[in-house]
C-alpha cells in the first residue's frame, strides 16, 4: 500500500513539474533561435552591404583599358596585377598540391606511425598561424637570408607553405571515406600498396581531392600579407624571373590604392576587389559543384 501511494504521488508531482519545465524549454528554444536569427540577419546585411558597394563601385571602373595596360602610379590598368596575381596563384597551388596530397594519403594510410602523429599536429598548428607571420618568416628566409629580393618564388612558397595544411587534411578525410570493402578488394587480387593508393583509392575520391585543392586556391588569391614580405610591387609585367624581380597583384591594390586620395586610385582599387571576388566566387562554386553525392560513395 506505501509503495502504491508513494508511485502515486510522484506521479501526480510529475504531471505537475512537467508543463512548467516543458514550457521554459520551449521558451528558451524559441529566445535562442530568435537571438540566432537576429545575429544571421546582421551578418548577412553586413555581407550584402559590402558585396553591393564592390560589385557597383567595381562594375563602374570597369573597362577595356583594366585588362589591357598595366599600372601607372596609381592609374592605368590591371593586366600586370592579373598577370601577377595568375602565377603567383598557380604556382603556389602547383608547389603545395602535390605535397598536400602525397601528406594526406600517409596520414590516412599509415596512421599509426610516430611520424603521421606528427605531421598531422603540425598540420594543425600551421592552420592556425597567422598569415603575417609566415610572410615574415618567407621575407627573412628568402628575401633576406637567401638573397633572392622580393621575387615570385619567395611569394609561391610562402602561399604554399600556408595553404599545405588545407589540402592535407581534405585529402586525408577523403581517403578516409572511401569504403574499407574497395581496399579489401583490391588487396585480394594482389594489388601492391602503390596500385591501391594510385589506381584504387585516388580516383575514388578525386572530387573530394579536388575540391581541397581548388579551396586552397581561392585562399591563396586572397591573401595580401603573405606577398607584401616576399613579393613586394611592380608596374610592370612579370618578365619571367622567378627571383629578383617584384611583381604584382590584385590584393596589394585593395589594400593600398584604396588610401590613396586619387579618383583613378580608388576605382582601380574597387576593380581589383570585383576580379578578386568574382575569381574566388567561380572557383568556390566549381568546388561545389565536384563535391560527390552521396550516392557515389
Amino acid at each position: 500500500m506505501l509503495i502504491g501511494r508513494t508511485a502515486t504521488l510522484d506521479r501526480t508531482a510529475a504531471k505537475q513539474v512537467r508543463p512548467v519545465s516543458y514550457r521554459r524549454r520551449r521558451l528558451l528554444s524559441a529566445l535562442g533561435w530568435a537571438v540566432f536569427a537576429l545575429c544571421f540577419v546582421a551578418l548577412a546585411a553586413a555581407l550584402v552591404d559590402i558585396l553591393t558597394l564592390v560589385v557597383g563601385r567595381g562594375a563602374e571602373s570597369l573597362n577595356v583599358t583594366l585588362f589591357t595596360t598595366p599600372t601607372n602610379g596609381v592609374s592605368g590598368g590591371l593586366l600586370n596585377a592579373i598577370e601577377g596575381t595568375a602565377v603567383i596563384t598557380f604556382g603556389s597551388v602547383l608547389l603545395a598540391a602535390p605535397i598536400g596530397i602525397g601528406a594526406g594519403v600517409y596520414l590516412s594510410e599509415y596512421a599509426s606511425g610516430w611520424l603521421s602523429r606528427v605531421a598531422r599536429y603540425l598540420a594543425d598548428v600551421l592552420v592556425g598561424v597567422p598569415s603575417i607571420v609566415l610572410g615574415l618568416f618567407g621575407y627573412i628566409v628568402m628575401v633576406v637570408y637567401l638573397g633572392w629580393h622580393f621575387s615570385v618564388l619567395a611569394g609561391c612558397i610562402t602561399l604554399a607553405i600556408m595553404i599545405l595544411p588545407y589540402i592535407t587534411r581534405t585529402t586525408e578525410l577523403a581517403m578516409g571515406s572511401v569504403s574499407p570493402a574497395l581496399r579489401e578488394s583490391a588487396y585480394a587480387l594482389g594489388a601492391s600498396d602503390a596500385a591501391v593508393i594510385l589506381r584504387v583509392l585516388l580516383p575514388a575520391c578525386r572530387r573530394p581531392v579536388l575540391t581541397g585543392v581548388l579551396v586552397a586556391t581561392a585562399l591563396s588569391m586572397g591573401e595580401t600579407a603573405p606577398l607584401i614580405y616576399t613579393v613586394g610591387w611592380s608596374n610592370y609585367l612579370w618578365k619571367g624571373h622567378l627571383t629578383h624581380e617584384p611583381a604584382a597583384y590584385l590584393t596589394y591594390v585593395i589594400w593600398s590604392f584604396i588610401n590613396e586620395p586619387f579618383a583613378s586610385a580608388h576605382a582601380l582599387a574597387f576593380a581589383a576587389a570585383l576580379l578578386v571576388t568574382v575569381f574566388a566566387l567561380l572557383i568556390t562554386v566549381a568546388a561545389r559543384l565536384l563535391i560527390p553525392h552521396r550516392d557515389e560513395h
